[in-house]
């Protein structure tokens, strides 16, 4: 394996890359940027630190640091911090408390922008698409901005523009942030128990996903199949014609906000009944359909004047197959029950171990866990501060929670609170309970414990069909010789980079010293001068080029 001196996507992206490790050196983290091998890519001019970032240096936490870091690193790293706040099962609370402070500030775009933007994406001009288009944005944020509109035929609209180079913004920052990743598994080897690879694809796939608003088109309309049978849910309508992977445009909704009760009152609906209804929706999306709003906070979430609840923003999107599913019956089944054995196990199977798990601590930590909530009957436990706690024992024990799992817990954790907003004494527990006791049901259904079997011994009769046929391959090849086994090397790519150099610079030194020899032979016998003076200036630069190299590295 051919292992890159420095990072290749920071040559490719060479600017952005020196602003990066600028905006790194100037909040303190100049020990990282020597670990990761980032000093060459410095911008000379910037390297003296500002009063603004010298005190953040001087006086800020590590955690308050990194925060202002991503936000002057623009919206991408914004975003990642966005995401990385809902990560407690892998970062600390303080961390996690800075992160959660990341504001989205960007500017509007103009109309202009706007106008050719509409006009290259949908085929035809402003005037003719629409009879009236606001140029006053209805609200902006770093990805798009939404303006109101009316067609010609009277339907109003909101309609969704994708920022200008946003996609190649993304993508560069994209790249760069996997290949700071990769340094930092490689150099940091402290970071892995974080994941940082891991994080950053599944960043990747969640804002490549909310940058195609034609997915987001089809999962509002795959929403409004789902819930077509229940009034509670009023799914806004997508005019098709009016989108492309750049444009959605949607029925414009003018309900209040879900946490404003004088509103709500004064259309002669009672809050409670929108706190049971809008978890109740929920409930049915994560549970039933295995598919849910991954972002359900105050801003995303309307009523109607008929108390129907509408929710925005598709993009940020949540998927529960099954098994998750059955795992989490599991671990509620087992608090009920006081089983300590089913909890590890549900636990074990939920998360993904980054370091070797001690079991027998991990057993006393989930009976003191059951313990906190055993008797209490499923409808009344704190299922927010169940969930917080089941994230502390996953972060305590190395467990990596899978990323649609911490959506879905954020998600329920933040619709609690909404709820109390409109009902003191909301809890979501007896909304979830009548799902989990569904799922109880349908586990025992005779007819799905039929096919569960049927479908496990399909998967034992082709086991059993393929074994002689795996068995004869494997002895044939053994037969021959030809029998391989592979060997993962770990820990040796830093080693290999440094040898690699190493004896580049013993070569360069050789061929110096011997251009400095032959050259002062030459000088000596008087002859050749002409191809003396160019090959002995030619040593010298080697001898300052190479004496350069070792003293920027740092390691003489």
């Amino acid at each position: 394996m051919n292992v890159e001196p420095y990072p290749l996507r920071f040559l490719k992206n060479l600017n952005r890359g020196r602003e990066i490790a600028t905006v790194l050196l100037n909040y303190g983290f100049g020990d990282l940027i020597e670990r990761l091998g980032l000093k060459p890519y410095l911008q000379w001019g910037r390297r003296l630190i500002s009063k603004k970032t010298r005190e953040a240096t001087e006086t800020f936490t590590t955690a308050t640091r990194i925060r202002l870091a991503l936000q002057d690193l623009g919206a991408t790293f914004v975003k990642f911090g966005q995401m990385l706040s809902t990560r407690p099962d892998l970062l600390p609370p303080d961390i996690i408390s800075e992160l959660a402070k990341l504001q989205e500030d960007v500017p509007s775009f103009s109309f202009k922008i706007v106008q050719a933007t509409v006009e290259e994406e949908l085929g035809k001009s402003l005037q003719e698409l629409f009879h009236t288009f606001d140029e006053e944005p209805l609200g902006r944020g770093s990805l798009a901005q939404v303006h109101r509109a009316v067609t010609h035929e009277g339907q109003v609209m909101a309609v969704k523009i994708r920022r200008p180079q946003i996609q190649q913004d993304v993508e560069r920052d994209l790249s760069l942030l996997l290949e700071l990743a990769q340094l930092l598994e490689r150099h940091v080897p402290e970071s892995k128990v974080f994941d940082p690879v891991g994080l950053v694809k599944h960043f990747t796939r969640t804002i490549r996903r909310e940058m195609n608003f034609r997915r987001e088109a089809r999962t509002i309309g795959e929403f409004a199949k789902l819930f077509e049978d229940d009034p509670r849910l009023h799914v806004p309508c997508v005019y098709d014609e009016y989108c492309s992977t750049a444009i959605l445009s949607m029925e414009y909704i003018t309900g209040v906000k879900v946490d404003d009760v004088e509103k709500i009152q004064s259309f002669g609906i009672d809050p409670r009944e929108v706190a049971f209804a809008g978890a109740q929706i929920f409930m049915r999306q994560a549970f039933d359909f295995g598919i849910f709003h991954g972002d359900p906070h105050p801003g995303n979430l309307r009523i109607l004047p008929n108390g129907s609840l509408v929710m925005l923003d598709f993009g940020m999107i949540g998927f529960l197959d099954d098994k998750k599913r059955e795992r989490l019956v599991d671990l509620f089944l087992s608090i009920v029950r006081h089983d300590v054995d089913r909890a590890v196990e549900a636990i074990l199977e939920l998360g993904q171990p980054s370091v070797p798990i001690e079991r027998t601590l991990l057993q006393a930590d989930v009976r003191d866990f059951i313990e906190a909530y055993y008797g209490i009957p499923l409808d009344q436990l704190d299922i927010g501060q169940l969930l917080t706690d089941f994230i502390g024992i996953l972060s305590n024990h190395g467990l990596r929670c899978p990323g649609d799992l911490m959506l879905l817990i954020r998600a329920i954790i933040t619709l609690e609170g909404v709820g109390r907003k409109l009902d003191p004494d909301f809890n979501i527990a007896n909304v979830l309970s009548p799902f989990v006791e569904k799922m109880i049901r349908r586990r025992y259904d005779p007819k799905r414990v039929a096919e569960r079997a049927v479908s496990d011994l399909k998967t034992l009769f082709k086991a059993a069909h393929d074994l002689p046929l795996h068995l004869g391959n494997t002895l044939k090849k053994a037969a021959h010789d030809d029998l391989r086994v592979q060997l993962e090397h770990r820990g040796l790519d830093k080693l290999i980079s440094e040898f690699d150099r190493s004896s580049n610079r013993i070569v360069v030194g050789l061929v110096t010293s011997a251009l400095v020899v032959s050259t002062a032979l030459v000088i000596r016998s008087g002859q050749s001068l002409w191809i003396a003076v160019p090959a002995f200036t030619l040593s010298g630069l080697l001898g300052i080029w190479l004496i350069w190299g070792i003293l920027r590295s740092g390691r003489l």
